[in-house]
């Protein structure tokens, strides 16, 4: 497991703050406590200007209108909202996860567990996901499941979720991408799942132009090539909420790996493989499109 030298960013708010929701969420009922959490997004959004921008570079293009400041509002209430799930799921209260049309190949895995690269974005539950794949596992079979992250500051959520699979969920920490693949070579000699964030470019050592919302936009391809090295499918998800505590998880078919195919043709097959994967995430994002938490730039500019 990898464990870097050093932070090099940390998550917005106070040290305290996410323990002091979790205690506010015990003591009020939620009439009154929602009102408290819109005040409390108000203020957020005051002191991030960048993030205001970027979410309405995003909303401007998935709602395909100006964006007004209350969608904007919306846009940060729905992160703030996707926080107090995993929070309240740390305060003992129970969130279900069905599978949407199409979600078999998803299904089956939860179902038998083994070897595989599971990818998701920052959408919805999906940072939860994870954390509920390694406990409805522990009820099928005896599987981890490794998280790649990046190590933040002010990270409690995940660090106290980390505590509560304990067993089931092993992060490992990668804040270089040419570490990528020494950090998780112990996982994938296992037959443990490795889990992936694929949304973001900062973090990734590979990325390919793809269609999205209008333009041609960079995404990581490190899970393909990470496929083809160790001979494991990919499984991609996300998920989308329907009701306090109940979240549908949205899945195309896996991609596979071909013995003894050349990696050029393995990458070629991922990337359509990823590209069919957005056009379900777009089609989400025109129903949802506040659920996609993404306050960073753009980038439509061509790889390197």
């Amino acid at each position: 497991m990898s464990t870097p030298s050093a932070t090099r960013r940390r998550n917005p708010g106070p040290s305290w703050g996410y323990g002091f929701l979790r205690a506010v969420d015990f003591l009020l009922p939620e009439f009154v406590y929602k009102p408290i959490r819109g005040i409390g997004t108000l203020i957020a959004m005051a002191f991030m200007p960048a993030q205001r921008r970027h979410s309405r570079e995003y909303l401007a293009l998935a709602l395909n209108r100006r964006p007004t400041t209350r969608d904007v509002f919306r846009h940060f209430f729905a992160f703030e909202e996707s926080l107090m799930t995993k929070l309240r799921v740390l305060n003992g209260r129970p969130h279900k996860t069905v599978y949407a049309p199409g979600a078999d190949d998803a299904r089956q895995w939860m179902e038998n567990g083994g070897p595989a690269f599971l990818g998701t974005f920052h959408v919805g539950d999906s940072d939860l996901q994870g954390f509920l794949i390694g406990d409805e596992l522990h009820a099928r079979v005896h599987n981890k499941v490794h998280i790649v992250r990046e190590r933040v500051g002010n990270s409690h959520d995940t660090e106290k979720l980390a505590e509560k699979f304990g067993g089931r969920i092993e992060f490992i920490w990668v804040n270089d991408p040419r570490e990528m693949i020494y950090a998780m070579k112990d996982a994938a000699l296992t037959d443990n799942a490795i889990a992936l964030q694929c949304d973001r470019c900062e973090h990734s050592a590979r990325t390919a132009e793809f269609d999205f919302l209008g333009a041609r936009r960079r995404f990581p391809i490190t899970i393909y090539i990470l496929a083809a090295i160790f001979r494991r499918p990919v499984i991609l998800t996300f998920g989308v909420p329907q009701a306090p505590g109940l979240a549908a998880l949205h899945s195309p078919p896996r991609f596979d790996p071909i013995p003894g195919e050349p990696r050029a043709a393995t990458l070629a097959r991922g990337q359509k493989h990823f590209q069919d994967f957005l056009r379900q995430l777009e089609n989400i994002l025109r129903e949802k499109p506040y659920i996609w938490f993404n306050f960073l730039p753009w980038n439509s500019k061509p790889s390197e």
